[in-house]
């Protein structure tokens, strides 16, 4: 019987998500191996993680995860205003990433969104924040976390 994938398992699947209109964001299939990750330790967003507990080795799946449940809505309080001389030097244009620091000092991207004289706004959405994604799997290997004991032949 095949193991049916649980938390703590080991999973090498290659996925694919595009955008509702069919525009590809990211696929496993241009790499020459199949990735691997442990479910529940947070490589995939979470509920893209849990769409995986239950498949098994071969099988292929296909879903749509509405903007909540994939990178979540677009919110309108992490888009800020800074004063256009906190960028000194800087060659600003709509579009590009600026890396920031949090209070943590833990790196958080954001993505100019205008520029004038006077400010720069900024948005700290993920990008793909208010968009559906259909997300889709084919599991190549599953590995399970339970340690299965070793027969020694002639023992």
């Amino acid at each position: 019987m095949l193991d049916r994938i649980s938390q703590g398992d080991w999973v090498q699947l290659h996925f694919s998500m595009h955008l509702a209109d069919g525009a590809l964001i990211d696929s496993s299939r241009q790499r020459t191996v199949a990735p691997q990750l442990c479910v529940g330790s947070g490589t995939l967003p979470e509920h893209f993680e849990r769409l995986l507990l239950g498949l098994k080795e071969g099988d292929r799946r296909s879903w749509v995860l509405p903007a909540e449940k994939a990178f979540g809505t677009h919110q309108s309080e992490h888009i800020r205003t800074f004063n256009r001389a906190e960028f000194a030097n800087m060659d600003l244009a709509p579009g590009l990433v600026i890396s920031f620091a949090d209070r943590a000092r833990t790196e958080l991207p954001g993505v100019v969104q205008r520029v004038s004289e006077q400010e720069v706004v900024v948005d700290f959405n993920h990008p793909l924040a208010g968009r559906d994604i259909v997300f889709e799997v084919e599991i190549v290997a599953v590995r399970s976390h339970e340690i299965q004991p070793v027969q020694v032949k002639g023992a």
